[in-house]
């Protein structure tokens, strides 16, 4: 267990993330230090040292790296995470999801593998918040 009080990446990440906003739409590499919470469109690639939060709304085409990655929307690629990965109940993914943890939230839809980089095996849980 954690000694961080709050369980989700959602409800622990930084005050000041970088906001991608829904119909915002950006084609190319992201890259920095720091949270991004993405609601609008990416076409491309991110290396991020921080979390990447996409919500419901929002669509991601390429690669997704970064320290901790959690998804609501729809991914169109890979997810490579060093420590943890969050899908929620309303995230469509088609791509591999890697990680050190893996949350899976119920009716959330994987089209790929998932493989973690620690013994524990993948979680389940019941979304209980809206987004």
């Amino acid at each position: 267990m954690t000694d961080n009080p709050k369980r989700r990446l959602r409800d622990r990440t930084s005050t000041g993330a970088t906001l991608i906003a829904e119909g915002c739409v950006i084609s190319g590499l992201i890259s920095g230090d720091g949270d991004f919470l993405v609601n609008g469109e990416i076409d491309g690639n991110c290396d991020v040292s921080g979390t990447v939060t996409l919500t419901e709304p929002g669509r991601w085409s390429g690669t997704i790296k970064a320290d901790n990655v959690v998804i609501s929307g729809s991914v169109d690629g890979d997810i490579i995470a060093e420590s943890r990965v969050e899908i929620g109940a309303s995230a469509r993914i088609t791509g591999t999801v890697t990680a050190a943890e893996i949350a899976v939230a119920e009716g959330a839809v994987v089209e790929g593998s998932m493989s973690t980089k620690a013994e524990a095996e993948p979680q389940t849980f019941t979304e209980k918040r809206q987004d």
